[in-house]
């Protein structure tokens, strides 16, 4: 097989109708052949192809990867496609994966895509277009249609090249399309086609491992590709303590009193609106004293943006001022509000990733903090000492994703659990994670 359709550079140009592209995998310097034919999506981006190929040759993603066109990915002329990696330790010849669809790169048969797995063992493989089929919208990502033989398995190189790969697998002639469409067929494909955040997509990956997991991600899976939004009447009932707090410092400022809290009268209307009251025993007339109202005006100002304090006194943000009495605009600045950035601490991006996740599968029910715990365990985190993360651990992150969660309901009317999640703070999730 030659690289005669090999270009130097991604095309412009991409299928204006939905187009699947049959595409054959050689693994070079296999004797007999080892080699895999795929059905993928042509907006495939790369870094999906990359967990295609994984998947179909049953590697396991722990060793670095790269694309390149025109040439092997170690050519200098080449164009290089990069994987999250080299782009964090910042190589700059080259493109991160996920900005380029398979079909600027693939677009007309005979076309060669090449890829190498593991930089030490150097698992080199070539990607060739045979065919452009239609699709319509209901066509998977990707289908394995055939191939020949088992692949070598993780960190072998050395054994392979000098005792084969009879010496490594128990039937080196054993291939079933079944096995690998089943691997394709995880929830992970269906996630990372809405365009999920990205991180959340590693997690559904990494915790696949347990029950609980797989759980998690088989019921994200199942979500409606696109979430409506609530109704304006049940937005304006959910949102309501929101909206008063708006409405309020609208009207000329909310002011504080000297030492910089909110005057006992606000305090106490403040406390009939805010959801998180709903088990507060006690008086609700001193901020200092009142933790939910305390903690509802910090999210107001620090993470939500809604609210700014200046000269003793609370006003409207830009953001404010836009969203009230607009519940609609409320509920989409809540929503970006508490996408979580990237360039956060890890552990706090997975603390929030998981409460948004669960909450989006959650509606009209209450968030299972135990198992929000043991997954972050599962994650690697853990005390200085080795204790695991517990139930309550998880409600002292450096996050308040779930303080504005619970916070998201009719005002309080008598006990509630102190992590149920309504129908619309569900929605928000949802519409959070899709981002």
């Amino acid at each position: 097989m030659s690289d005669d359709h090999d270009t130097t550079s991604p095309s412009t140009t991409t299928h204006s109708s939905p187009a699947v592209l049959q595409i054959r995998i050689d693994l070079d310097d296999t004797k007999p052949p080892t080699w895999r034919r795929l059905n993928l999506r042509a907006d495939l981006t790369l870094d999906v192809v990359h967990q295609i190929i994984q998947d179909a040759f049953r590697w396991e993603d722990s060793h670095l990867h790269r694309f390149a066109l025109g040439g092997s990915v170690w050519d200098r002329d080449a164009q290089l496609f990069l994987c999250p990696f080299d782009v964090a330790e910042g190589e700059e010849e080259g493109t991160p994966e996920e900005q380029v669809r398979l079909d600027q790169v693939l677009n007309d048969p005979g076309d060669v895509l090449r890829y190498v797995y593991d930089y030490g063992d150097d698992w080199q493989l070539r990607l060739r277009l045979e065919k452009v089929l239609s699709a319509d919208p209901g066509t998977p990502p990707a289908v394995c249609v055939d191939g020949r033989r088992a692949a070598p398995p993780e960190d072998s190189r050395f054994e392979y090249m000098n005792d084969g790969l009879a010496a490594l697998v128990e039937d080196p002639d054993r291939f079933e399309p079944a096995e690998v469409n089943e691997q394709l067929g995880r929830p992970w494909y269906a996630l990372r086609a809405r365009d999920v955040h990205p991180r959340l997509l590693e997690l559904v990956n990494m915790l696949s491992i347990t029950s609980e997991g797989a759980e998690l991600g088989a019921r994200l899976a199942a979500l409606p590709d696109s979430s409506e939004r609530p109704f304006d009447d049940d937005l304006r009932t959910a949102l309501s303590a929101h909206l008063w707090f708006l409405d309020r410092a609208g009207d000329g400022g909310i002011p504080l009193t000297p030492a910089g809290y909110l005057r006992p009268a606000v305090v106490e209307e403040a406390a009939t609106l805010i959801p998180s009251m709903s088990d507060w025993i006690g008086k609700a007339n001193r901020e200092d004293l009142t933790y939910p109202v305390a903690k509802f005006r910090e999210s107001l100002v620090k993470r939500l943006r809604l609210l700014r304090k200046y000269k003793g006194a609370l006003y409207l943000t830009r953001a404010g001022a836009a969203a009230r009495d607009r519940p609609a605009v409320l509920f989409e600045h809540l929503a970006a509000s508490i996408t979580p950035p990237q360039e956060r601490d890890r552990s706090v991006v997975d603390a929030d990733l998981l409460m948004l996740a669960y909450a989006a599968i959650t509606p009209d029910g209450e968030l299972p903090l135990d198992r929000i715990a043991a997954h972050l365990t599962d994650l690697g985190y853990q005390y200085d000492d080795g204790q695991p993360i517990a139930r309550y651990d998880v409600l002292h992150y450096e996050t308040n994703v779930h303080d504005i969660l619970v916070n998201i309901a009719e005002p309080p009317a008598g006990r509630r659990p102190r992590s149920q999640i309504s129908a619309v703070a569900s929605a928000l999730a949802r519409t959070a994670l899709q981002r």
